[in-house]
């Protein structure tokens, strides 16, 4: 299954994340997931959104340099474990990471691993023959977390 992020490299600035954010509410694009990553002067956003190509179009309109990018969005078990396993199978077969993040569903249940790796179509065929489920970018737009906290 086909999923993508919104890749934002940006300086590293006050406001920056704000032209995004405001650029994509005033488009009622609701933001699923994020990851902000700097180093020095210099940054990215990773957005997974749910209207993933309307939210290219409107933040290209505003002048904002964006790229479309396949990832894989992982279906994992939330313990101990579940992320060890997906990496060293990964490591294993060579593959590198270049870029990850992730998200529990359902805790202790269910967790989402995003990654962008340096062999798509390898890294699927290994996914597929060790059973790991993947998500659509339309399962990824459309996911409920079950939040349970004890207060």
């Amino acid at each position: 299954m086909r999923a993508y992020q919104l890749t934002i490299p940006a300086e590293n600035k006050p406001g920056v994340l704000a032209k995004v954010t405001s650029t994509l509410a005033r488009e009622k694009i609701d933001i699923r997931a994020t990851t902000i990553s700097s180093f020095g002067d210099h940054g990215f956003f990773n957005l997974i959104v749910d209207d993933v190509e309307r939210a290219e179009k409107v933040l290209k309109k505003a002048g904002i340099n964006v790229e479309l990018k396949e990832v894989i969005a992982v279906l994992m078990k939330d313990q101990p474990g579940g992320l060890d396993r997906l990496v060293q199978i990964l490591s294993e077969a060579q593959i590198n990471i270049e870029n990850a993040y992730g998200f529990v569903i359902e805790s202790h249940r269910e967790a989402v691993f995003i990654l962008d790796v340096n062999d798509m179509e390898k890294t699927k065929e290994i996914l597929k023959k060790e059973k790991f489920s993947t998500l659509s970018a339309e399962a990824l737009a459309t996911i409920e977390p079950f939040h349970y906290m004890k207060y």
